[in-house]
């Protein structure tokens, strides 16, 4: 298996002029970024970066956060990459975790470096400005340099990812050059990628689905297009005019670049490949989806930052809710609510934990320095995954949630997928989320919380549940409407800031002639 640096110094020597990289104004083949990169690897030596050393990133997602993604490949550095939104404790953490040697930052995370005690004892780099004291990106990529041969092999580490820490201190995950190589030539296959592709460069490089788009152009002569920080126009604005072919995002941002108002008026026709992963998508946005795009391939794909592919559905929309089969490099099973063991199978269609084979080409090996969670979630061979799921009849998964979201209602469980499945289906109904509230009789009662584009009732949404079939102990009890829905930095809802009451209640009714 070839390393990261290696796998993009075969890719300059086969695409020498393809384009490769786009920002704004700047625009760089192969073999010009190939020598930005050069000059970034050298400055790593000139300021005293050995292979091995960690260096935290704080950027957006800008041609210099996706150079020094590569140059650290070539020069053996770990990246550790980590929310543009962090605050300064939360940045301290990271540091410490990893035994950074290194930050980079730019304007909109000065104030948590500059607040940062752990970042003041630091080689410190400004991106995209000058800052006394600090060292300038700008000159560290100046000038003429040999081209950087690679200092790592396969087996060295390659990346750190943070896990969002949603319910605890986050986890760090470091993984392979080989390891990451491997998930790249995956999401290709998978993905049905071809030479030449441009993909829309808007999930974060501190995500794995964006990580996973920059290297996947690598291996394909393919362009990465920046969106430094997410924008639904100006994302339609970059589809039209750089001809983006494939989509990879998480389905809030499909949601709302089919919702914004430009939509209608841009040309999106070079489109031709949609995927997503990161949460379930609903029926509705699904046949939006395909209705307006009428994509050659539409891939649901279900992985995590620990071993990046479970399983791939390439028709998404033929059988909505459906996750598909195992990827190339996996194996997955369903065991039993709380199993102990590998071996405990949930029957078919009986909701269970996913758990994932470690053997595969693309797994972690474990935390970093966090034994206490690796003994919760690494046994027999598996990562016990924390997500519900169950195998249909034709071996296909379905990924109904996670372990604690479920809902315990009069003793019944209740997925909350499926409810907001069905009422993603009603018109009125522009996103929903569902959860589980404390009652004093049922334990817990469902409750959705309905963000709506018109002008429907509780007593509306309840017919329409009862007529689409949906049982009757799984039907809301309780509706809420709301401005918004609590989501991460990437999409990922929230549910338990909607148990917690952090919401925005709706201040007006829509509507209808809006």
């Amino acid at each position: 298996m070839l390393d990261l640096g290696s796998s993009f110094v075969a890719s300059v020597a086969r695409d020498p002029d393809a384009l490769a990289l786009v920002d704004g104004d700047v625009r760089l083949t192969y073999r010009q970024w190939y020598g930005k990169i050069s000059s970034l690897v050298a400055s790593f030596d000139r300021i005293g970066l050995r292979p091995g050393d960690h260096v935290v990133t704080v950027l957006q997602n800008r041609w210099e956060a996706a150079t020094l993604h590569w140059a650290c490949q070539l020069a053996g550095l770990v990246i550790t990459p980590i929310n543009w939104r962090a605050k300064a404790d939360e940045l301290d953490f990271c540091i410490d975790n990893a035994g950074a040697h290194a930050v980079f930052y730019q304007d909109v995370s000065t104030n948590a470096v500059r607040n940062s005690a752990r970042a003041a004892s630091l080689l410190r780099i400004a991106v995209g400005m000058n800052v006394d004291g600090d060292l300038a990106f700008a000159e560290m990529v100046e000038g003429s340099t040999p081209d950087a041969l690679p200092q790592a092999g396969a087996d060295a580490w390659s990346i750190m990812l943070y896990t969002s820490g949603t319910t605890s201190r986050p986890k760090g995950v470091p993984r392979r050059h080989r390891a990451e190589r491997a998930a790249a030539v995956a999401h290709v296959t998978q993905n049905l990628y071809g030479r030449g592709e441009r993909t829309l460069g808007a999930m974060p490089l501190y995500h794995t689905m964006g990580v996973r788009s920059l290297l996947a152009m690598s291996l394909i002569g393919g362009a990465f297009i920046c969106l430094p920080r997410y924008d639904t126009r100006e994302a339609l604005a970059l589809i039209e005019r750089e001809k983006i072919s494939n989509l990879y995002l998480v389905p809030t941002l499909y949601h709302d670049l089919v919702h914004h108002e430009a939509f209608a008026a841009t040309d999106i026709s070079s489109v031709r490949k949609l995927g997503f992963a990161g949460a379930s998508m609903t029926d509705g946005l699904l046949k939006k989806l395909v209705d307006v795009f009428n994509p050659e391939l539409f891939v649901n794909h279900y992985g995590s930052s620990e071993i990046y592919t479970f399983t791939i559905d390439q028709n998404a929309s033929a059988k909505p809710g459906s996750a598909g089969k195992a990827g190339i490099n996996q194996h997955i099973k369903v065991v039993r609510i709380n199993a102990r063991s590998a071996d405990e199978l949930a029957a078919p269609g009986e909701e269970g934990e996913i758990i994932a084979s470690l053997a595969g080409d693309e797994a972690f090996e474990g935390y970093w320095r966090r034994p206490e969670a690796d003994a919760k979630a690494l046994r027999e061979g598996w990562y016990f995954t924390g997500d519900t799921g169950f195998i249909d009849s034709d071996g296909d998964l379905f990924v109904t949630g996670r372990v604690d979201d479920m809902i315990i209602t009069g003793g019944e469980n209740v997925s909350p997928v499926e409810i907001e499945s069905c009422l993603s289906l009603h018109p009125a109904v522009s996103e929903v989320a569902v959860v589980g509230l404390a009652d004093e009789k049922w334990g817990k009662i469902v409750a959705a919380f309905v963000k709506r584009n018109r002008t429907v009732s509780e007593a509306e949404l309840e017919q329409f549940c009862r007529a689409s079939g949906l049982a009757n102990f799984k039907r809301p009890r309780r509706y809420v409407f709301v401005d918004a829905i609590p989501k991460s930095p990437v999409g990922k809802l929230l549910r338990r800031l909607l148990v917690a009451g952090e919401y925005e209640a709706e201040r007006l009714p829509p509507s209808d002639a809006a």
